[in-house]
């Protein structure tokens, strides 16, 4: 394995749909602009409520990348 920089970012991602959406959203998103992207760890996780139910989800997320030489 070579010698690696990182530089973190964090992200909030969200979806109707679940935890797993809201990450896979905030990755996505990242993905037009950062290149180099590594991985990610989740820092948060919290929800919208509405009528008793689970209505929308929101996954912070820090993702790390490699720094261009």
């Amino acid at each position: 394995m070579s010698d690696h920089t990182y530089k973190k970012i964090e992200l909030t991602g969200s979806s109707p749909e679940g935890m797993q959406q809201a990450i896979e959203n905030a990755i996505a998103r990242a993905a037009k602009t950062v290149r180099n992207m590594r991985w990610f760890e989740v820092t948060e996780t919290r929800g919208h409520i509405e009528d008793g139910k689970v209505a929308h989800w929101q996954v912070t997320l820090k993702i790390g990348f490699t720094m261009d030489d």
